[in-house]
């Protein structure tokens, strides 16, 4: 191309839209607000409300920048001699807009910063949950707290990541944080879309949107998206349930479709029932529910085919069991799961799906 202008016009454009939509291929470059300002935003295992406070801030002023940098760059790439750039009147207005721009965005953030950031739309919103005695920065410092946890519930791009706590249900964009407390949302699945072609899997995916609608009038409702495969997580993580208004067909993955089933048949064996002084400990898989799993050798007699008996004592919990044998199959012919044997996850002796009792 012969004209400079509509060259760099075109690579600014598209530089532009990558910076502040980010891709995966910027995000793994490290050309990211997040990334290029690491250092001074700090960490956000250890401090999430407050990384996402200075992140939001320094997003929109780099963001609001972006026009003047068109224009300086303009300014080198054009093979004009005449000064076209500083006498056109629509350039001049084109560069006092670039200019008043991140000026008053600066101005904005520094009113956020004012009172350590208690004038920020994060603050303020978390100021609404925060006792009478009380402010912000405790209700802060409980998400910080859940947030290091590593049984929360995450899911999605950077910019439009949920994330559930055992008290909190929060949606991270590139602007803002909406925060919501668990016992104060009521939860609607509103739609569902399906994507035939997905970058990073080679299945049809589907997407689900859940509206969170939140009792306290101050608190906007906001809608989350999903993959369908994380549906069955998202709901374990939640105390509330998700109203399906819309009688939206929610398609299961491959795994959790074999853990109900798996369940169903489990539910059919025989049971084990417990000695009178033995008590059950919490599963040593997930150490949210009690073991009530027992591995008897049922299938056969004692001596004959290749389970063996397990001595091990109930250890782990019907679900995590499931997800166990899910896990020890070939992933590529999931018609022989159900038939399939698998070594114990701790002592290692094979059984099949009919040497699993439950404990009563």
């Amino acid at each position: 191309m012969n004209n400079p202008e509509a060259v760099f016009t075109l690579l600014y454009v598209v530089l532009s839209f990558c910076f502040v939509f980010t891709p995966t291929e910027f995000r793994s470059a490290g050309l990211t607000v997040q990334d290029l300002l690491a250092d001074q935003l700090g960490s956000e295992q250890l401090g999430f409300v407050h990384y996402h406070i200075r992140r939001t801030a320094a997003t929109l002023v780099a963001h609001s920048l972006l026009p003047l940098g068109y224009y300086a760059g303009m300014c080198f790439a054009s093979s004009d001699e005449t000064n076209y750039f500083l006498v056109s009147w629509g350039w001049i207005i084109y560069l006092l807009v670039a200019v008043l721009t991140p000026a008053v965005v600066s101005l904005i953030v520094l009113y956020w910063s004012s009172k350590n950031w208690s004038n920020h739309p994060i603050a303020r919103s978390l100021a609404y949950y925060a006792l009478p005695q009380s402010s912000w920065r405790a209700v802060a410092s409980s998400i910080n707290i859940e947030f290091r946890r590593i049984d929360k519930f995450a899911s999605g791009a950077p910019g439009a990541r949920v994330i559930v706590t055992d008290t909190w249900v929060m949606k991270v964009t590139t602007y803002h944080v909406h925060v919501a407390q668990q016992q104060d949302i009521h939860l609607t699945l509103t739609e569902s879309r399906q994507h035939e072609l997905c970058p990073d899997l080679s299945t049809p995916v589907q997407f689900l949107t859940i509206q969170v609608g939140v009792i306290n009038p101050r608190i906007t409702p906001f809608d989350i998206r999903l993959n369908s495969t994380e549906y069955g997580e998202l709901r374990e993580k939640l105390h509330t349930t998700i109203r399906n208004a819309h009688n939206v067909v929610i398609h299961q993955s491959l795994s959790d479709m074999f853990l109900d089933t798996f369940k169903i048949q489990v539910e059919l064996n025989q049971r084990y029932h417990l000695s009178g002084n033995q008590e059950l400990e919490s599963c040593i898989g997930c150490m949210q529910t009690a073991a009530n799993i027992k591995l008897v050798k049922i299938c056969m007699e004692p001596n004959d085919g290749e389970c063996q008996q397990c001595y091990c004592r109930p250890m782990w919990c019907l679900t995590c069991m499931g997800k166990w044998f899910a896990s020890r199959q070939d992933q590529q012919h999931p018609e022989t799961w159900l038939s399939n044997r698998v070594p114990c996850p701790t002592c290692r002796s094979k059984f099949c799906i009919l040497d699993i009792s439950i404990v009563c």
